[in-house]
């Protein structure tokens, strides 16, 4: 395990508000964990998944990193797991990490939380309407996606657009089927989603992205709204170098978890407690 304190100054791209922010945790974690690509918090552990091309499971894991359980899922295939989200009584995993916006199989697979539930998983398959061509497209995608979250009875996905830097946001229902996913807003993140939570008691949404694949930051949107076209996003960039973060969880309204992909700037894939 490693631990290290660091503190920042960054300067909001449109405005002179000055933000600071420390990363009071930062954990190495397993091997088994090296693509990390999606967490959440359920029954005061954190899941995690991998992304593209590992085994179809969710790893329970302490604060501290420590594995506690592996949930392999036989029904299902990890084409490129992304996401995870969660309400009460069910898991959501998104499968659908779409680099080249080639991919024609998206969907989010819904299973019970409690882990015997003999409840077979569903599966909501869906596409992009707005998708008309699948030619392979390097760096300029724009139907890729990596961020979904629970939204009342509803799911919203937030795309990763990497020709316009902004984010579109989808919404799909919470039940299986084959569906269109209903475009309904976009937030002009001015870069590139790649991990999203929402905390329904505060109205939160908080989004981690990068610009150029180097540096990430965490994005927190204040009151948000699907009826507001025109939220403030304040923006703070994540002080620990070349890394690959992919996804946040909310503990409080100034305090996060991210992980982050094993890179060649660091020695194992990590966790890590942001504080604004």
């Amino acid at each position: 395990m490693k631990v290290k304190i660091f503190k920042i100054i960054f300067f909001l791209f449109t405005s002179n508000i000055i933000f600071s922010q420390l990363v009071v945790e930062d954990i190495n974690l397993s091997k088994k964990l090296d693509e990390t690509s999606g967490l959440e918090i359920i029954n005061k552990q954190l899941v995690t998944i991998n992304d593209s091309g590992n085994d179809p499971v969710l790893f329970y894991i302490n604060e501290s990193g420590n594995i506690l359980d592996e949930r392999k899922l036989n029904c299902c295939k990890n084409n490129d797991w992304e996401s995870l989200a969660a309400d009460s009584d069910y898991v959501y995993i998104a499968d659908f990490g779409n680099n080249y916006d080639t991919r024609k199989n998206l969907s989010i697979i819904k299973i019970p939380i409690d882990k015997s539930s003999n409840e077979n998983p569903e599966i909501i398959n869906f596409l992009y309407p707005e998708q008309k061509k699948f030619k392979r497209i390097y760096r300029r995608s724009e139907y890729d996606a990596e961020a979904l979250i629970s939204f009342g009875d509803i799911l919203l996905i937030f795309t990763k657009n990497k020709r316009k830097k902004i984010t579109e946001i989808y919404s799909l229902p919470k039940y299986g089927g084959n569906f269109k996913a209903q475009k309904i807003g976009s937030l002009n993140t001015e870069s590139i989603v790649t991990g999203a939570d929402y905390d329904k008691k505060t109205n939160t949404l908080v989004l981690t992205s990068t610009i150029n694949f180097d540096e990430y930051y965490i994005l927190v949107v204040n009151d948000f709204s699907l009826n507001n076209k025109d939220h403030k996003i304040n923006m703070y960039e994540i002080p620990i170098g070349k890394t690959q973060v992919e996804a946040i969880k909310i503990i409080d309204e100034n305090t996060f978890w991210i992980t982050s992909e094993d890179e060649s700037s660091s020695s194992s894939a990590r966790l890590m407690k942001i504080k604004l």
